[in-house]
């Protein structure tokens, strides 16, 4: 199960003694173990979170986004897009829900080993589902929770109609996604340092504002809170530098990112943290 820590120290096989490379290992991994600020997602071994990275900070981004939403133990939760299971695993121990993992790209019986593992094995549900085909009966959820992913999906006008039908009259709504200050459309074009390195797909990257307007419109939902991250693009660049300094040829595939966030310093990236309810 993935490993508790009550100290700001992480304790990592991954260092070698008196190995300078070992140092500015475990000096990245305490760099994601931040109580102050996040205090449950503190408790666990960063490395267990990186080593099912498929996108960054997902227990700061969903301890975060949870500050605005009420998860009590026993909600029935879909886990939108839950990748390797960090998520689905955080909130079944934290909040205690039963979770419904969905997602497409990773096999059910992979995410299954990761929540077994973790000793949730008996609240957590492992689901392959393409976001666009739900395999669940309408009003059978009390809340969705998307993190890292709903920039893939969830951008189309007549998306979150079709999304909050499987919610519960007051059921609510959250996902955390890679964010813009400015829009694209505004600023006329890409910032460069961006396009270069993730192209085209930094168009759905809309800012807070925008997803308030988006889900507000349809009057289905209550949109409780549309905000940005405080210091998103910092904590984004600590991720990327401890997968950098952890995974197998991390340096070469993170380095790109690691330039772009230095390049940008706050001034376009972000992540929208959005919450609403059911009407």
């Amino acid at each position: 199960m993935p490993h508790l820590h009550m100290s700001g120290e992480v304790k990592s096989g991954c260092a070698w003694g008196g190995d300078r490379l070992g140092f500015v290992l475990v000096t990245a991994l305490n760099d994601l173990v931040r109580p102050d600020r996040y205090p449950r997602s503190s408790r666990y071994d960063p490395s267990w979170v990186l080593n099912l990275d498929m996108g960054p900070n997902p227990l700061w981004l969903l301890e975060d986004l949870a500050r605005d939403l009420d998860l009590r133990p026993g909600m029935r939760i879909l886990d939108l897009g839950s990748g390797k299971g960090a998520t689905s695993v955080f909130l079944a121990r934290e909040y205690g829900a039963r979770v419904v993992a969905a997602d497409l790209w990773i096999a059910p019986e992979d995410a299954a080993a990761v929540f077994a593992d973790a000793g949730v094995g008996d609240q957590v549900e492992a689901v392959r589902a393409e976001a666009h085909a739900l395999p669940f009966e309408e009003e059978s959820f009390d809340a969705i929770v998307s993190v890292d992913a709903f920039e893939y999906f969830g951008t189309a006008d007549n998306y979150l109609p079709y999304l909050v039908r499987f919610l519960r009259p007051g059921g609510q709504l959250a996902m955390a996604t890679p964010a813009m200050t400015r829009e694209a459309r505004e600023l006329g074009a890409i910032p460069p340092h961006i396009k270069d390195v993730v192209g085209w797909e930094a168009m759905a990257w809309h800012t807070a504002e925008w997803w308030r307007f988006q889900w507000a419109i349809t009057e289905l939902v209550e949109v409780t809170s549309a905000r940005l991250q405080q210091d998103a693009w910092q904590d984004w660049l600590l991720w990327v530098q401890a997968c950098a300094e952890h995974q197998p040829d991390g340096q070469s595939a993170n380095q790109p990112v690691i330039d772009m966030l230095t390049t940008d310093g706050g001034e376009f990236l972000s992540f929208a943290l959005v919450t609403a309810r059911k009407n």
